[in-house]
Formats: C-alpha cells, sequence, structure tokens
C-alpha cells in the first residue's frame, strides 16, 4: 500500500457519525478560576470532596483527561468514557464547567509496544523509550490516526454535553523525530515549496562549499549549516505541528458546536514552532505561565502575555500556572504571601479571562509530586489554597465589570518567529538575544504608556501612533510595503538594529540594511559590528553606551535627521552616526542602529512617545506598581497591582471608584503590599 504524505491528505475518518442534539449551553462566568483536576489518579469515592473544596473556593472550571490515554483507551480500540462523564456531572453539580484536553502527549504503552514507528527517535538514532511524555513521533501516521480516533471518539461523547465548553489539543507541542520518514517528509515539503531543485539551489546559494543538490532524496534532515535549509527546517516543524493540531481539531469539530471552544496551551517564548500559524484555527489561545525560580517580574512577564495576546489579537486563558511554587528548578522557592493573586490579576490586565491552576492535588507519585498545589496529598487544603479563595472572590465581585474588555493600545511591537530564528542562527555575538532585545524596548515603552500590544509584522497596523520592530531581522517584500504604508499614513516606525538583512529564504539582500525599507528610510547600514566592549553614544537623548552590537549608518537623501552618534571607539564607529529618523508623507521611519543601554533605551522611549503623541493610560505611578486597562462593551476599568512588598500610594488623575474595596469613588489609592485594586472610571 502507498503511503499517504500528511501534508497533502487529512486522514478519513469513518468511525465519525453526525453531529447530535445539542443542549442548551452552560454558563462561564467572565472571568474564570479552575484547575487542571486528575479524577482517573483518585477513588470516585474521593471526587465530590475535592469539587466540593472547589467550589468554595470560588474555582468554577476543571480541565480534565489530557494525560489520561491509558484510562480511557486501556486496550486498543476499547474505550472507556463512562468514568469522565461522571466526573464532569458531578464538576457541574458544583458549579464547574469542563474544558477536555485530548490525551494525545502521553500515548499508552500497549500502543508505544504494539506500534514501535510511533515513538520518535533520538538525535543519535535511539528509539525513545515509554515511561515519560511527547515521546510520539508527530510525523507518524499512524500515530495520527489514533489521535484522530481518540479525539473523535470523546468529541461525539462529549459534543452535546452542556457542561463542556472547550477542548484543549494535546499539551505543549515540542519534541521533534529524526527518523527516515520524517526525513521524507521534510524533503517532500521543501518539493512544494521550491517546486524545482534549481529554484532551492538558487535560493539557498548551494554552489558555496559545493552544497548543490540534483536529487531531493540529498538534503539532510535539518537543521544544518546552511541558512535556507536550517530556515525551511523550522518552517517544517511548524506545517508538522499544525497538520498534527490539524487532524485532532476536524475530529472533534465533526462532534462538537462551535459553542464549546478549541485552543492548545503554548509556553510564551518557546520558538521550536511559529505560533501564529497554529493559532489560525484555534478559537482562542491558552498558554502556560511559570515564573520558576525566583519572584514576578511584571516587564519580563507582562511581555509574554501580550505576545500570546497577539497571536489571535484577541484575549487569551491562562491554562496552567504555578500556585506558589514548580518542582523543575534548583530551588523552587514559593511565590510571596499574596504574591499569585497579584501575579493572577497581571495576567487579567494584560488579556487573560482565565486563570487555571496546575495542579489541584498533590500526585502519590509520578515525575512531579513537589509541585506546588492547591490540595495536598492527604486531600486537604495546603496554604495556597486560601490565596486561591480570595482570588475566586475577587473574580465573583468584579467579574462583571472586567468582563468583555479588552486590552487597548496605542503602542505595538512586531514579533517574528523568522526573524528570530535568524538571528539565534547566527548571533554574531552569542550574547545577543533577540528576546532580551525586545525586552529592551518593552520594559520602558511599557513602563511609561502604560499599554503595550505584541503583535506579527503583518497585522493590522492603522490603531497604532507607534510601532517598534527590534530586530526585524528577516524583512520580506510584502512586509517592507505594509510597514511602508504604515509610515506614509502617519504612523512612526522604529527599526532596531540588525533589521532588514534577510529575505524570506534567510539569504542576505543584496542591498545594504534595512533591505527594501533602505530608500524609505533615505539611509542605509554601511557595516554592522559585533562588540566585545561598549561604545559611547551621545546626543538629544543624553549619553549612554551602544553593547553587544553597533552598525555603522550612512545618510543618503534629503530631510534624513541624525539624533544620536558614537563617540571613540574601533576607529571604525567614531562620530558616526547611531540613530536617524526622516519625515515620510503623514509619519515618521526612525532607525536606532545599536543595542543601547537601559538608561539611555528610557529615553528613547521617552522621545518616541512624545514625538507620536502617546500618553500613559492613567498617569504616573511609581515604579513598582503596574497600570493595565482594559476597555469593550462601554465599560472601562483600570487594573492597579503594586508589585513590591511595600506599600504604595497611587494618585489618580480624577476620582474613580474601587471596585474590590467598594465603596465611593477615590482620587488616592492605597495599596498595600502586593495589592490590587480595580477602578471602575
Amino acid at each position: 500500500m502507498q503511503r499517504r504524505s500528511f501534508l497533502t491528505q487529512s486522514l478519513s475518518l469513518p468511525f465519525l457519525s453526525a453531529l447530535p442534539t445539542l443542549q442548551a449551553a452552560a454558563v462561564t462566568p467572565p472571568l474564570v478560576l479552575g484547575a487542571a483536576w486528575y479524577p482517573e489518579q483518585w477513588p470516585e469515592s474521593r471526587w465530590d470532596e475535592d469539587l466540593k473544596l472547589m467550589e468554595q473556593a470560588g474555582l468554577r472550571m476543571v480541565r480534565v483527561a489530557e494525560f489520561a490515554w491509558s484510562t480511557l483507551e486501556p486496550h486498543e480500540g476499547q474505550f472507556e468514557l463512562d468514568w469522565l462523564e461522571r466526573a464532569v456531572e458531578m464538576a457541574a453539580k458544583r458549579n464547574l464547567v469542563t474544558v477536555i484536553g485530548t490525551p494525545t502527549a502521553a500515548p499508552p504503552a500497549w500502543m508505544t509496544q504494539k506500534y514501535p514507528d510511533t515513538l520518535l527517535t533520538e538525535a543519535d538514532g535511539r528509539k525513545a523509550q515509554h515511561g515519560n511524555r511527547a515521546h510520539f513521533s508527530f510525523t507518524s501516521e499512524k500515530y495520527r490516526e489514533f489521535c484522530a480516533r481518540i479525539a473523535g471518539v470523546m468529541a461525539k461523547r462529549f459534543g452535546g454535553n452542556q457542561n463542556v465548553v472547550g477542548w484543549q489539543i494535546d499539551n505543549e507541542y515540542g519534541r521533534t523525530s529524526n527518523d527516515d520518514f520524517t526525513r521524507a517528509q521534510f524533503q517532500e515539503f521543501l518539493k512544494k515549496r521550491y517546486k524545482t531543485l534549481n529554484a532551492l539551489n538558487e535560493h539557498w546559494t548551494t554552489a558555496y562549499w559545493s552544497e548543490a543538490y540534483t536529487d531531493w532524496s540529498q538534503i539532510p534532515l535539518g537543521p544544518s549549516g546552511n541558512p535556507g535549509l536550517f530556515l525551511e527546517w523550522k518552517h517544517f516543524i511548524s506545517e508538522t505541528f499544525r497538520t498534527y493540531q490539524h487532524v485532532q481539531v476536524e475530529a472533534i469539530r465533526a462532534h462538537a458546536p462551535k459553542r464549546q471552544f478549541i485552543t492548545s496551551n503554548y509556553m510564551g517564548w518557546y520558538d521550536s514552532f511559529d505560533h501564529y500559524i497554529l493559532a489560525e484555527e484555534l478559537d482562542l489561545v491558552s498558554w502556560d505561565n511559570y515564573v520558576g525560580r525566583g519572584h514576578l517580574d511584571a516587564l519580563k512577564n507582562g511581555i509574554v502575555h501580550d505576545l500570546t495576546r497577539g497571536l489571535k489579537r484577541k484575549n487569551f486563558w491562562l491554562i496552567e500556572t504555578q500556585p506558589g511554587f514548580v518542582n523543575w528548578q534548583e530551588v523552587n522557592n514559593a511565590l510571596d504571601k499574596g504574591e499569585a493573586r497579584a501575579m493572577a490579576w497581571h495576567a487579567v490586565g494584560h488579556g487573560a479571562d482565565c486563570i487555571s491552576y496546575w495542579q489541584w492535588r498533590s500526585a502519590l507519585n509520578g515525575q512531579e509530586q513537589y509541585h506546588g498545589t492547591l490540595v495536598g496529598a492527604d486531600g486537604t487544603p495546603v496554604p495556597m489554597y486560601d490565596e486561591a479563595a480570595q482570588l475566586g472572590r475577587d473574580f465573583a465581585k468584579v467579574g462583571g465589570a472586567v468582563g468583555g474588555t479588552e486590552p487597548v493600545s496605542e503602542v505595538a511591537m512586531l514579533h517574528s518567529y523568522d526573524s528570530r530564528w535568524a538571528v539565534n542562527f547566527q548571533r554574531h555575538n552569542r550574547n545577543f538575544d533577540p528576546v532580551a532585545l525586545l525586552g529592551s524596548y518593552y520594559r520602558p515603552l511599557r513602563r511609561q504608556a502604560q499599554q503595550m500590544d505584541v503583535i506579527h509584522p503583518m497585522a493590522p497596523l492603522g490603531g497604532y501612533k507607534l510601532v517598534v520592530a527590534p530586530a526585524l531581522n528577516v524583512l520580506t517584500e510584502p512586509m517592507a510595503k505594509h510597514l511602508e504604508e504604515y509610515v506614509r499614513q502617519g504612523g512612526h516606525l522604529v527599526l532596531g538594529p540588525r533589521s532588514g538583512m534577510k529575505d524570506e529564504f534567510n539569504s542576505l539582500w543584496p542591498m545594504r540594511q534595512p533591505g527594501p525599507l533602505a530608500d524609505v528610510l533615505g539611509a542605509r547600514v554601511e557595516q554592522w559590528y559585533a562588540l566585545d566592549e561598549d561604545v559611547p553614544v551621545s546626543g538629544p537623548w543624553g549619553q549612554g553606551k551602544a553593547t553587544l552590537w553597533a552598525e555603522q549608518l550612512k545618510t543618503r537623501a534629503q530631510g534624513v535627521e541624525v539624533l544620536m552618534k558614537y563617540g571613540a571607539s574601533n576607529g571604525w564607529l567614531d562620530d558616526q552616526p547611531a540613530v536617524v529618523s526622516r519625515v515620510v508623507g503623514k509619519g515618521r521611519i526612525t532607525y536606532i542602529a545599536a543595542f543601547l543601554d537601559d538608561a539611555l533605551m528610557a529615553k528613547a522611549a521617552e522621545w518616541m512617545l512624545r514625538l507620536s503623541g502617546v500618553k500613559p493610560a492613567l498617569g504616573p505611578v511609581p515604579d513598582v506598581v503596574e497600570v493595565c486597562r482594559r476597555t469593550g462593551g462601554g465599560k472601562d476599568v483600570f487594573i492597579v497591582i503594586n508589585h513590591s512588598k511595600a506599600a504604595q500610594k497611587v494618585v489618580l488623575p480624577r476620582a474613580m471608584r474601587p471596585l474590590l474595596a467598594g465603596g465611593a469613588a477615590v482620587s488616592l489609592l492605597n495599596l498595600p503590599p502586593r495589592g490590587v485594586e480595580v477602578l471602575s472610571v
């Protein structure tokens, strides 16, 4: 029998039947508090006691089944779902809705034993062993058949269940396989993309080091040393995960109505695949937020919330977060008392409509025995339970005021997986971290403007007064036209170092940086320099330093303003432009050619915001206080969070009503340590 490529054909699922008659939809609270619950690990006689404790703490959602395959299908083709239906119904009696996870991140032992081709192959050629998770091959057609079948069987059973509000596909996509079938799929992927080997050889410049291919079968499994092959390998992984996800979405949608959302839980900055591509067919995006060791850094964490919200440009769910501490760091310290509540409101402020803890109760065995929970192994609450209960009361009190709103911003940061991959593949300075560069822009802009979006370069830009694009290394012609149009229509575009170096094939543009935007800028990069010593920079923004990276700029058109210059350093950069800006059409384009120190970036942010006409959402607040604004449905609320261990005072620009504290409108807000208030305008 000829094998079918998963890249070209969907699986045929004859076991799927017609959509069942639907009952009335369950009601989901505007702000959802929940936890991951694993009823299969505990005697059924204990379930209601757990659910009662959840209800008393204000939890209104449980996520179940995402690792329960061996319980749901203990033997091949033998499905046992009655226990799960009883769990869902018992949860509903305690006013908890359910999100069901497909259990495909953890295949059962009968499968991996009987069908070893479902296991992934490690980089050293060894097959993965059973006893962990994510040890399957995403490209295995046999595994995809099993995944589609279990997802379809579950959806057929629960698609009409009024108490099931959503589905989670798999769990934290990640590992890839190094087997021959995966290599053949990669070669097929390239053949469809490039059509001919001549085109591939040209785009990859395979004349270099005699890499030219004369047969598709010669192309190795990525990544390899060639930048073009490397980037296509990442594209292939993204397509692999997308099609893997799609067969499960397709199987669920055959039975589940649209009122049941479909999501998958992602992992912040994790860049094994392009999250924008996978997010397209999901109803909402979820992610797993863990501080790990240490304490919450609101700006470092906030950018990831905004990144996640930007995947679909809509609110998201925090489907996993730590209840106090984790188990996988060198030192698994606990968050301070009150910090988990502040962390939850921090997520809501950035667009989360659900906070779900991982996990509800300590497992008696398994790899995560020491992870934080709300209930101990003995079934009684641990101290963190009370803090979760306070959050439950918060959500019940102000959920109606916050529900239906979303963050709004006049400032956006552009984020591209292709650009991150390209820079990380060839950092040229091992300390040049593109995520750190994004953070160096985000921190001062978010602190001063108090709102920020993180979006794809091709997202609509018309609503933004300021758009920053640090290290937009891969700049395609459509992107350049999109950005130029934004500028000409009145926006302010700020490019950062290493922008516009590469095309979509990870090849250097045959024009200097910023590539197809060089003519619009009226300047170009003469040369780039990886720095092992800081270089002084000075100008209207003050004095500071370029670290890690600096580019020598040269103006080439009328009207280009040199804002900052380098001081004496390596001779090449001495007295050369470091920042240039130009008015184009109704807007402006600026190029910052260096990785600037934090103090100078704060001055740069102040200049960008002032010139673009962006004002802070609420007004001046102490540095340790975070302001988040959510708007929608005629409602306008500010979430104000004290992330410090000391009390803070916030002077409000006008009287506002404190919804958590209750009472009359106030003009002065007194926040206790780790304190939170929700203000209604």
